[in-house]
């Protein structure tokens, strides 16, 4: 970050508190500085005839390339998030339907035992599953939890939350018989804490977040004077949210089912990384060591072959 960013950025909670006063928005908040400097500092008279209006252009045409590249690089990111979320969960129906396939590579043997639990299981005998399903509902990490909604989030009862990888999507009712504008409501976004609400009413949602969120890349509307839509980028990318702030119900994560895309769709950067993701996850489920642990199984075995002085029989690898 450069000297002139981190100057600038001491200032936003002031601007903001600033902003908060202008019902209007950015037009009224610039020209209340524009007033200031005219008012208050030689500005427009301490130079020649003209300067000051160069100045203001070449000012802003500098933010605007600034905020257009930030802009860009930050849907790009969340393009190249999103294909590889798609790409991860198809990948992983692919690696399903090649096990199906490989049913027949069976011997005869085993291919009429097959056919016969097949009938079995037609014929009624589907205790099987059930217990499958028994043990997945015993699992303590996952009691009480609620399902995810459509958008992978969850219905409460003041509001509707949706989530990818990426974002977060607030949609908040406010429940008055008026249609509200800006000044009407109260807003507060920081890194870890959300608060929203109507003036002179308390807050209808005044929480910290479960994860830290971009405070920069947040966003806010009224849409049609009875709702807000908030929008909130995550920082941490590669993590799905098990709730919108501490005190909400918890969904199950497991639950949640991403749209499918194709491997092919990736950058190699990309396609690299989620190949890791599902050949780690592959090995989680077979009870097999990940990338990372078997980096650090051959850290340990290399030094075990440099020190065969050593007794390394009693010793636990974690």
């Amino acid at each position: 970050m450069s000297g002139d960013s981190l100057q600038n950025d001491q200032f936003d909670t002031l601007f903001l508190s600033i902003a908060q006063h202008h019902e209007k928005g950015a037009i009224q908040l610039l020209d209340t500085f524009v007033s200031f400097l005219a008012r208050k500092t030689d500005f427009f008279t301490g130079g020649e005839e003209g300067a000051w209006e160069k100045l203001v252009m070449s000012t802003f045409r500098k933010h605007e390339k600034i905020c257009r590249d930030k802009y860009e690089s930050t849907q790009k990111e969340k393009r190249q998030r999103e294909a590889a979320r798609k790409a991860a969960t198809a990948a992983a129906e692919e690696s399903k339907e090649v096990k199906k396939a490989e049913i027949k590579e069976l011997t005869d043997e085993e291919a009429e035992k097959l056919q016969q639990e097949l009938d079995s299981e037609k014929s009624g005998d589907t205790q099987k599953e059930v217990s499958k399903v028994i043990v997945e509902d015993e699992d303590e990490s996952e009691k009480g939890k609620l399902l995810p909604n459509h958008g992978n989030g969850c219905d409460l009862e003041k509001y509707k939350w949706t989530q990818t990888l990426q974002d977060i999507e607030i949609r908040i009712p406010l429940n008055v018989n008026f249609k509200v504008r800006q000044k009407d409501v109260v807003i507060n976004i920081t890194k870890k804490h959300f608060m929203c609400g109507i003036k002179g009413q308390p807050p209808i949602v005044d929480d910290d977040f479960p994860h830290e969120i971009k405070v920069e890349e947040s966003t806010w509307v009224i849409e049609d004077g009875r709702s807000i839509l908030v929008n909130l980028e995550k920082i941490n990318k590669m993590n799905w949210w098990s709730k919108f702030v501490i005190s909400d119900a918890e969904i199950s994560t497991r639950k949640i089912n991403p749209e499918p895309s194709k491997l092919s769709d990736l950058d190699l950067e990309t396609r690299g990384m989620v190949e890791k993701m599902m050949y780690d996850q592959r090995q989680k489920e077979l009870g097999l060591p990940t990338s990372e642990d078997q980096k650090k199984q051959d850290v340990i075995k290399k030094f075990m072959e440099q020190h065969p002085e050593m007794d390394f029989s009693k010793c636990k690898f974690n």
